[in-house]
């Protein structure tokens, strides 16, 4: 089974990050320019706290009628969620995602963040494991005419 830290190796080793007090309205505005759907945010100390992505924008201050520039990171971000290791495998986050009806996991290696696995890098994961199989089954068949 592939563990998790395959994954995380093969994302950029940059995050972006956002502090709880900032507007939700600097946060969209910093997702649309760094082209990511979510941020993690962090600490004065640069600790990870949470998580906002654009569906907790969407639900939590557009449908919600709030003010966009009045309302703040802390106030909508998710602070409690389901959490993987670094020795968890790429099915052990997938169930994980399913249980909890998250698209986004925390991942930390003895309480030290080490990341973001997202419902999307689990099926890119998937994905090319699959076609490594199919290729590997093509490579050893026979011709077809």
């Amino acid at each position: 089974m592939e563990k998790i830290t395959s994954i995380l190796a093969k994302k950029e080793p940059h995050f972006h990050t956002v502090s709880p007090v900032s507007p939700v309205v600097n946060a969209l505005n910093q997702m649309c320019c760094e082209n990511v759907d979510y941020l993690i945010v962090i600490d004065d100390s640069e600790r990870y706290i949470g998580l906002i992505t654009e569906h907790d924008i969407t639900s939590k201050v557009m449908y919600a009628n709030k003010p966009i520039n009045k309302t703040r990171v802390e106030d909508i971000m998710n602070r409690q969620l389901p959490v993987a290791t670094t020795e968890d495998t790429v099915e052990r986050c997938m169930q994980l995602m399913r249980r909890h009806h998250v698209r986004y996991l925390p991942v930390f290696e003895n309480y030290s963040f080490r990341g973001i696995v997202s419902s999307e890098d689990i099926l890119d994961e998937a994905v090319f494991n699959r076609m490594e199989i199919f290729d590997s089954e093509l490579e050893v068949s026979e011709p077809i005419f």
